[in-house]
């Protein structure tokens, strides 16, 4: 028995077809957690066990994780909490069912910079951090994601590139760091939970391709969409006075900001590209599959 959070989250929603195709033939059942079953879809509702509501509520989470082997535990980054409410606070109740059931595995999904010299002041990224050791401290054997940024961030720019041809953040514009399409990360999350053979606590580093910096993006995305676009850097304190002026907490706006600076100094580059670190999705074919769709569209 899998059990799957936030299946229809941008990780989810990749990783549940992956599974549906698999694991019947493994023998493995697929039970999902879902604060509104209409979201999934009804061919997919027919083959998996659903448990409704949040798997931050602990009575969800003690239905959900009984008779579980594995489970894909993802914290969605919540910006009405203090980041370590978000990430610790939201998932302790399942940390205690993962402990009260004797779920053997759990996958999860974090972030790159554990050992680098900014882990400690880097915002999200260090509550991020900080649940890992939770679900570690559980007893369970654990595999964390330790991802890079997305390359589906840069959706949220789409009309930015439509209409001026212009995306924005807050790093150097040379700045090359690991980037990384979910779709990837959703097939290193399907391998783990399927083939459990892996025992202990260790991270699992998803780093895309290539490191690329947004000056590389802007070149990249200028030739994807036949058109000129361009990198502005933001300054912090801009985007903090923005994001709080949205109505985010400001706690966990200072931690999207501090997350953001420790990047810009080398937070996702403690880790070395290998073979079983890299994943196959250039952003390229993103661009092509993914962005220009997004970005084209009447």
């Amino acid at each position: 028995m899998i059990v799957i959070t936030a299946p229809t989250g941008n990780i989810g929603r990749h990783l549940l077809p992956l599974l549906l195709e698999s694991a019947p033939g493994r023998g493995e059942e697929l039970r999902v957690i879902v604060r509104d079953p209409a979201r999934l879809p009804d061919a997919v509702r027919e083959r998996v066990e659903v448990v409704p509501g949040s798997h931050g509520d602990a009575d969800v989470v003690d239905r959900a994780f009984e008779g579980a082997d594995a489970v894909f535990w993802l914290a969605p980054p919540d910006a009405s909490r203090t980041p370590e409410d978000a990430y610790s606070g939201f998932s302790r109740p399942a940390a205690e069912a993962l402990a009260a059931h004797g779920v053997p595995h759990v996958v999860g999904v974090s972030a790159l910079g554990r050992g680098t010299v900014v882990a400690g002041r880097a915002g999200l990224v260090t509550a991020s951090l900080a649940l890992d050791d939770l679900i570690t401290g559980t007893g369970v054997s654990y595999r964390a994601l330790a991802n890079p940024s997305f390359f589906e961030n840069l959706l949220e720019e789409a009309g930015s590139l439509r209409d001026k041809g212009v995306f924005t953040d807050t790093v150097a514009a040379d700045r090359r760091a690991p980037l990384v399409a979910v779709a990837d990360i959703a097939a290193v999350a399907a391998g783990l939970l399927l083939d459990r053979s892996w025992t202990g606590s260790d991270s699992v580093p998803v780093l895309g391709p290539e490191d690329l910096s947004p000056d590389d993006l802007a070149r990249i995305m200028t030739e994807q969409l036949g058109r000129p676009v361009r990198y502005e850097r933001q300054p912090l304190d801009e985007l903090y006075t923005t994001l709080v002026g949205y109505g985010l907490d400001e706690a966990f706006v200072q931690g999207i900001a501090d997350m953001k600076r420790a990047k810009d100094e080398g937070l996702d580059a403690g880790v070395v590209r290998t073979p079983q670190t890299a994943t196959p999705t250039t952003f390229e074919q993103w661009c092509a599959r993914t962005l220009k769709p997004a970005v084209l569209a009447p």
